[in-house]
């Protein structure tokens, strides 16, 4: 055989191998995927007809939706849009200098920097449920605890997305401000953080966009919003009321997400 041919036979192998290897990685993601379904009991085919008349009267009795106590729920829904805001406010002004110790090219030293990631993987392995029992036990009900949990929580989410977003950066500019004599403070906030400012404006709004989701369940715990009012529903089994509460929160998640994507557009 030619030398030509030669090299179109291992290329055709090469090519081969790789799409066996993607294959075989292919079925073990689903294995893995049937073993979690199977464990869940989702092939339970017998249980999930049983729980069908369940789920029938439950929609019975949640349909025509009870909007006659909106105005009641107005001042919740306020305060969890504050305790989305403000759990966002706290979390980025927490996260970006532990993102920046966190980062391998912007941490002084190496200790720290595994000293800080983690710390924000211990933040992030703490759901902002638990986060928030905490909280309401320490300083009470209402919105403070839910504002609290949610900043804590995601200061380990925002800070790793901060973290990744700093060691991407173009490392040319960073290695001609520190040949032009710049300091620490003076290479971050003229050679890193204008690389970046896009991608972290991005990561906080998408982060805000979940912080007022999460918000509506901490209220189960005591920590004020609309989700308050939700398990108040729940618990005198006033599920007309109930389906009313989730459409408005729906309504309210889709108007937040528009002005997420309004907001991500302008800062394009």
């Amino acid at each position: 055989m030619t030398p030509v041919a030669d090299r179109h036979g291992e290329i055709l192998a090469a090519e081969r191998l790789a799409a066996l290897k993607q294959a075989a990685q292919l079925a073990v993601v689903m294995l893995v995927c049937v073993l979690a379904l199977w464990a869940t009991g989702f092939f339970d085919a017998e249980r999930l007809v049983e729980g069908g008349p369940a789920f029938a009267q439950l929609f019975r009795e949640m349909v025509p939706p009870d909007f006659g106590r909106w105005q009641s729920w107005l001042k919740p829904l306020a305060d969890t849009l504050a305790m989305s805001i403000a759990g966002t406010a706290l979390a980025v002004a927490i996260s970006l200098p532990l993102a920046l110790l966190s980062a391998s090219n912007t941490s002084p030293h190496p200790l720290i920097y595994h000293a800080f990631r983690t710390m924000l993987s211990g933040l992030r392995s703490v759901p902002e449920l638990i986060m928030g029992i905490v909280f309401v036990a320490a300083v009470g009900f209402g919105a403070l605890p839910g504002g609290l949990a949610l900043a804590l929580h995601s200061t380990g989410m925002v800070g790793k997305f901060y973290a990744e977003a700093i060691e991407h950066v173009d490392p040319r500019p960073i290695e001609a401000a520190r040949a032009a004599g710049a300091s620490s403070f003076q290479v971050i906030t003229h050679a890193v953080l204008p690389q970046v400012l896009p991608q972290l404006a991005d990561i906080t709004i998408y982060r805000w966009e979940y912080h007022f989701r999460a918000s509506t369940v901490l209220g189960i715990v005591g920590a004020g919003g609309i989700g308050f009012e939700l398990i108040a529903a729940l618990r005198i089994i006033k599920y007309d009321q109930v389906s009313a509460i989730l459409l408005t929160i729906l309504v309210c998640v889709i108007m937040v997400d528009g002005l997420g994507a309004w907001l991500r557009r302008k800062l394009k």
